[in-house]
């Protein structure tokens, strides 16, 4: 039985915070706060905290329960159903959906991580993972965004999605990165603020709930995830990563948080098998109307237009996880069936390169179990099987070998 995430947890961290405000970075807002263009009180008020230092902030109300579905949201609603139930049948029905989910995890950490502004690419990552090394800086930031992920959905076997879950997640996400030093796991007890570089709490584009009304605010939020708010599942998962958003909760990594949110909500409500659907790569593609309509929402209840684009980013990405899914279960079958009259564990290390197509002797032979040099004899074979290829060596490292194929796949369109 899962054990009960109870609000109060959140109440221990707020104690008094007297060092002043901190920047939460990495978001783009491209609207100007004035309390003026506030005018959605079924969503929330912009306030002014008391004191000589008081600020405008922005004060969410609980999500409405019961937003109207149009013809049109509700249309596309039903694609995104329909694309999602593909998506679901096909993980049940894949050989070993195990094989293919790290593929998806590593496209998920970098497109997220991107949109708080690091530069890792698919190639550093594969890289250093094939290697087994220390992660640091931008690449550094999307492992751990894979290791949070991971450690997200091994919790759900025995908890809900509730704040002590994402808290412990938020402590792996800024374990020694940028922000490690912003109270990993800790709920914020200072004010933040949202916006460009160098931007003042005066000159913020969204200021968030102040941090004596997070308690409240994260247990109505808590009560959300589990209530029954007579919305579709996908609408509900939309409404709730809006929320968090709109609440954000810690001093840095609440972006990245939230949108590791949708995948624990998909997860946990049974509406995927394996956590094949990822987001990230919506909102990275369309980062300006992202934030737009998160923040239309706030100022104009905008709400139907907000879910007609998270569910649009469902849809397409569901395809795309779908496509992606059959390619690189062809090439795994047609590679095992090439190497099925050779050695019998050349098929394990097939299974290898479709996780990380980026592999060493090192990576084989810790796999496998074996000797360096039979992990060299496999790479060997699989090279002269026209499967891999030997990366230009960079001196000080081991030699490594990419299978092409493979990583063209998890690449595109990147």
């Amino acid at each position: 039985m899962k054990a009960a995430c109870l609000a109060s947890e959140v109440q221990s961290s707020l104690a008094t915070d007297r060092k002043g405000p901190k920047v939460s970075p990495g978001s783009l807002y491209l609207l100007t706060v004035d309390p003026g263009d506030f005018g959605a009180p079924d969503f929330g008020e912009v306030i002014r905290t008391p004191g000589r230092h008081g600020c405008h902030v922005y004060l969410p109300a609980p999500v409405p329960p019961r937003p109207e579905l149009d013809a049109e949201t509700v249309l596309v609603l039903s694609e995104a159903d329909r694309a999602l139930g593909r998506l679901a049948g096909a993980g049940r029905h894949l050989p070993d959906p195990n094989v293919l989910i790290l593929p998806y995890v590593t496209r998920e950490a970098l497109a997220s991580s991107r949109i708080e502004g690091t530069q890792a690419s698919l190639s550093d990552v594969l890289d250093v993972q094939a290697r087994g090394v220390q992660a640091t800086g931008d690449v550094g930031e999307v492992v751990n965004y894979i290791r949070g992920l991971r450690r997200g959905l091994d919790l759900l076997d025995e908890l809900p999605v509730c704040m002590r879950l994402l808290r412990e997640v938020h402590e792996v996400l800024l374990e020694d990165v940028r922000g490690a030093e912003r109270r990993r796991g800790e709920i914020r007890t200072s004010q933040n603020w949202i916006g460009p570089a160098g931007a003042t709490i005066e000159t913020a584009t969204f200021v968030p709930p102040p941090p004596d009304t997070l308690g409240k605010l994260l247990g109505e939020f808590e009560t959300y995830l589990h209530s029954e708010p007579g919305l579709p599942p996908l609408a509900h998962c939309a409404m709730a990563h809006y929320q968090f958003e709109t609440i954000h909760p810690f001093l840095d990594g609440n972006g990245r948080l939230g949108r590791l949110l949708i995948v624990f909500l998909l997860r946990s409500w049974d509406l995927l098998p394996e956590p094949l659907l990822y987001l990230s790569a919506w909102f990275e593609t369309h980062r300006t109307e992202y934030y737009e309509r998160l923040q239309a929402v706030r100022e104009r209840g905008e709400v139907e237009e907000w879910l007609r684009f998270f569910l649009r980013g469902v849809a397409v990405q569901a395809k795309d996880a779908l496509d992606r899914a059959e390619r690189l279960s062809d090439i795994r079958e047609m590679y095992r069936r090439r190497v099925t009259a050779s050695r019998a564990r050349l098929g394990e290390v097939v299974d290898l390169l479709v996780e990380n197509p980026v592999v060493t002797a090192k990576r084989v032979s810790e796999a496998l179990a074996v000797t360096p040099q039979s992990a060299m004899n496999y790479i060997r074979s699989l090279q002269e099987l026209g499967m891999l290829t030997e990366i230009d060596p960079i001196p000080g490292r081991a030699k490594r070998w990419v299978a092409h194929e493979i990583y063209e796949v998890i690449d595109a369109g990147s």
